[in-house]
Order: structure tokens, then C-alpha cells, then sequence
């Protein structure tokens, strides 16, 4: 670097003053030397000056700046409706042909499917339940039995959780939320927060509910992680504040899509899913979800490969 600052210099001297003037010290060398020396100062003069405008330029605010990604504002990925998407949870044998923008696949996958999947510019969210337990999980052990209530009917080998006793499910959730994040998961979709009308054994109420969720957002926030509501169409309202999307099972077959709106009116994505056993009329769900644009696909209930977009 040192000689290349050195030809710097002596190809400025000879387009400005004629001859480069080191080392001699004759006269004439000493007065072509000062005349170079002045104009180097009015060189950097003018340059200092046009420095100087830059910055009251950049002092002044932005016309019609453009809008950053939520995810730079926020810290944490903002899903916009539309985006297409894949749910595969019902097994480890991920099918990464499928065209869709979005994936939603559990925690314990390979880190393999999730770096693959990136590289391929897709996000992938972690698939995590928060409501039950789940007996064959690596930590089914780490929680109190007091939390643990009754049967989670039709799904054998799951139990309600006390979600009331966040004090002890802390030390368990949060391992999971680290793990989403230490696996470059980009969200969480916290499965079974929709709890407190179900037959858990507890008496649980909409705000121990609404507690819980608002607590799971701070949390996955805090970790920059995305996180969406799973069903729960009536806190609507009240999640929109912290919660960054929507992932709904049956909302065209139960019939109450629309109370979901509110949620792509503030521009968050509304990941729909219907299943093949229900008879939904899914030509006529996907004519909806086009003209409000959620993103609609039909599943199998055991959440295989398999899956059908809309046309």
C-alpha cells in the first residue's frame, strides 16, 4: 500500500504542477513546490467544502423515503399475506420440491432441512406444541406432573398443560424457542394455544390464555422469531398487537374465515389449511381466499407431503 500512496502522489504533482518534486531543492524546485502546495490546499478546500454540503444534506429529512422491511424495523421476520406454503409435520422426510415460499415444519427436523431449505430462499417456521404434552418428545420428562391434565382426546400420547403455571413451563418453552433460534428457524407456530374452552382438567380462563400467548410473543421477539396464533379466532382483536400471522386449520369448513380478516387488514399472512376428510368445497374456499388473500391449501389430517394449492 505504501507504494501505491507514493505513485498517488507523484501523479497528482505531475497533472498539476508540471514535474514531481522530491528530492531536489533547487530553486526553481523550491518555487514549483510552494505553487503545488497551494493548490493542494485549494483542492482540499473545495473538497472539505463539498463534504461539508453532504452533510447538511443528510441532516435534512428524506422526500417520500422508501419503506424498510418490517423485518429490519421490528428485528424479526413479518410475513405479508400472499405468500404460498407448505405444512409438513406428520413426519421427518421433508419434501422440498414443493413450490411454496413458506414452509412449516417441526423443531426436530435435520438442521440439514432447514439450511437447504434457506438456501433455496425460503423461510421455514418451527413447529412447536405449547398447549399439551407430548409423550415422545426428548423433554417429556422435564415437566411437573401437576401440569399435565387430562387427555388430549384424539391425539393418543398427548395431555393438557396447566398454560396457568408459566413459571414452571418457562424452563421447557424456552429451550424449545432457543432451539427454533440456535436452528435458524425463522418463526413459531405454537401449536394448541387455543386451550381455555377445551375439556384440559383445569379451569382455565381466556385471559390465563391471553396471558400465556402475549408472554410466548415477548419471548420469541426477544429471540427474533416471528410467531403466529394457531386458530383462536376470538382474540382476533386482542392479538393483533403482538403477533405477527395467523395459522388456521378448518376456518372454511367451520365457517368462520372471516372473523380472520382484521388480520391481512393489518397486513399480516393468514396461513390456511383445510383437511381431505371434512368435504370442504375447496374450489369455492379457494375462490375466497383469492379475493382476500389468504394463503389456502388442503391437507391431509396427518400432515404428510402431500398437499394442493389453489389454482
Amino acid at each position: 500500500m505504501r507504494g501505491r500512496r507514493l505513485y498517488a502522489a507523484r501523479d497528482f504533482f505531475l497533472r498539476h504542477a508540471g514535474r514531481w518534486p522530491y528530492p531536489s531543492c533547487r530553486n526553481s524546485e523550491v518555487v514549483l513546490w510552494e505553487s503545488s502546495m497551494r493548490m493542494i490546499e485549494r483542492v482540499l478546500l473545495d473538497l472539505a467544502m463539498g463534504l461539508l454540503a453532504l452533510g447538511a444534506c443528510a441532516l435534512e429529512p428524506p422526500v417520500a423515503p422508501a419503506r424498510v422491511s418490517p423485518e429490519s424495523d421490528a428485528g424479526w421476520w413479518r410475513p405479508a399475506p400472499g405468500l404460498s406454503w407448505q405444512w409438513q409435520i406428520g413426519d421427518d422426510e421433508i419434501d422440498l420440491s414443493v413450490e411454496a415460499e413458506v414452509y412449516d415444519v417441526d423443531l426436530h427436523v435435520d438442521q440439514t432441512v432447514i439450511d437447504r431449505l434457506h438456501s433455496l430462499g425460503r423461510r421455514v417456521i418451527c413447529y412447536i406444541s405449547v398447549g399439551s404434552w407430548e409423550e415422545w418428545r426428548a423433554d417429556a420428562g422435564l415437566f411437573p406432573p401437576e401440569l399435565l391434565g387430562d387427555a388430549y382426546e384424539g391425539w393418543p400420547g398427548e395431555r393438557w398443560l396447566d398454560i396457568r403455571r408459566i413459571d414452571q413451563l418457562a424452563p421447557i418453552m424456552l429451550a424449545r424457542l432457543d432451539l427454533c433460534r440456535a436452528k435458524g428457524f425463522d418463526g413459531v407456530e405454537p401449536d394448541n394455544i387455543d386451550i381455555y374452552q377445551n375439556p384440559t382438567g383445569f379451569p382455565l380462563s381466556y385471559a390465563d390464555q391471553l396471558e400465556y400467548a402475549r408472554w410466548l410473543a415477548d419471548e420469541s421477539h426477544a429471540r427474533g422469531l416471528a410467531i403466529g396464533i394457531k386458530n383462536a379466532p376470538d382474540m382476533v382483536v386482542d392479538f393483533l398487537s403482538f403477533f405477527d400471522f395467523a395459522i388456521v386449520e378448518e376456518a372454511f369448513d367451520q365457517d368462520w374465515a372471516e372473523a380472520l380478516l382484521p388480520v391481512i387488514e393489518a397486513g399480516k399472512a393468514v396461513f390456511a389449511a383445510e383437511y381431505t376428510d371434512t368435504g370442504v368445497e375447496f374450489a369455492a374456499a379457494c375462490d375466497w381466499a383469492a379475493r382476500h388473500r389468504f394463503s389456502l391449501i388442503l391437507k391431509h389430517r396427518e400432515l404428510d407431503a402431500w398437499v394442493e394449492v389453489c389454482p
